[in-house]
């Protein structure tokens, strides 16, 4: 089927960290048949850091952050079967999301793919007039990147026909155990860019250790800490491309995640961060959410933190041993249970049953 995809940006992880979800889903889309068109704006300065060219199973298709260019990708919904507008594109979203319900042909599937439920359903709680709330009579399904149970409940109780979660998971082709590199040398590393919803829950997690451990090396990469007040024991290295995950995953003793609020308070909602961080058998330290078993078991595959204080309990105490040994375990886990192909098949056969069941 032809699949006609407006999204953020496949080509660039800038300030998108939806970037290798998208790859990951949407590649495994293309080994099951599928015809994919990606559509990007030239926005946000993504397309000066692009992490990968055009790969070969899609088409994609980067256009001015133009009305009028807008209009003019727009226009090709219609020769879709499956048409998808996702969350967070951050020019345009409103108009790209009535576009492609307009423009889709009789008998298409409409799908809104939402990348950031939580934070989607608590502005669609606050404003009647929200274009999500007011596009899902005419959708025909909620794909989301998380959120489980209590998500799918929210989407179902706003109209949503039907709501799904697609989470995210391992491309062992990218994102696997490498070689140490001296220049990610430290106790514990973040990953993430600089969020208003993520700031202080970093300040908790990360910073709040960092200065209670003087004696240890921290450090923190991803866009906006430059300005950020640290403590001396923490190095802040600026956005760090998809090609240097490995790497900054394999040399510290641990990696942190650190979930943005909306996303801790709903549960059910694992980083992309965390299955690149399993899938490089990376020792990971988390802060609790609900739902991390479904994904890795405390203590044995990841490290789960209340608080601060949890997190400097957890590195005081790991010795290089235990972190390969929780490293490895994660890395079985995610490869036997979150792996990309394994999403691919669920989507396939959920794309697959909605096309059937429309034209029936």
């Amino acid at each position: 089927m032809k699949i006609a995809f407006y999204g953020s940006s496949l080509l660039s992880s800038y300030w998108n960290g939806a970037a290798t979800y998208y790859r990951g889903i949407l590649g495994e889309l293309a080994r099951h048949g599928h015809e994919i068109t990606f559509y990007e704006p030239d926005a946000f300065d993504r397309q000066q850091h692009r992490d990968i060219d055009p790969p070969d199973w899609c088409r994609s298709v980067v256009y001015p952050a133009t009305e009028e260019a807008m209009r003019s990708v727009l226009a090709e919904a219609g020769a879709a079967d499956i048409v998808v507008k996702a969350n967070g594109v951050g020019v345009f979203d409103r108009e790209l999301l009535e576009g492609v319900i307009a423009q889709a042909r009789p008998g298409a599937l409409k799908i809104f793919w939402d990348v950031d439920a939580a934070a989607t359903l608590d502005e669609m709680r606050a404003d009647p007039a929200h274009p999500v709330r007011a596009a899902l009579p005419d959708l025909d399904m909620v794909l989301t990147y998380g959120g489980g149970p209590p998500v799918v409940d929210a989407y179902r109780a706003f109209g949503a026909k039907l709501c799904e979660p697609v989470y995210n998971a391992l491309d062992p082709a990218t994102h696997h155990p490498v070689a140490p590199d001296a220049a990610f040398t430290a106790d514990l590393a973040f990953l993430g860019n600089r969020l208003p919803d993520r700031e202080a829950r970093v300040e908790e997690f990360f910073l709040r250790p960092a200065a209670s451990l003087p004696e240890r090396r921290f450090l923190i990469g991803g866009n906006g800490w430059d300005s950020k007040p640290m403590p001396g024991n923490v190095r802040h290295l600026g956005h760090v491309y998809t090609h240097q995950h490995n790497a900054f995953n394999c040399t510290p003793l641990a990696v942190l995640n650190v979930a943005r609020d909306s996303m801790a308070n709903v549960g059910f909602s694992p980083a992309t961060r965390v299955f690149e961080a399993a899938g490089a058998a990376a020792c990971l330290i988390t802060d609790a959410w609900e739902g991390i078993e479904q994904f890795l078991t405390p203590d044995t595959e990841v490290l789960v933190a209340r608080d601060g204080q949890d997190v400097a309990d957890h590195l005081a105490a790991l010795t290089p041993e235990r972190a390969r040994a929780i490293g490895q375990a994660a890395l079985a886990r995610v490869k036997a249970q979150h792996t990309y192909a394994l999403r691919g098949v669920q989507v396939d056969a959920l794309l697959r049953a909605q096309m059937k069941g429309a034209n029936a």
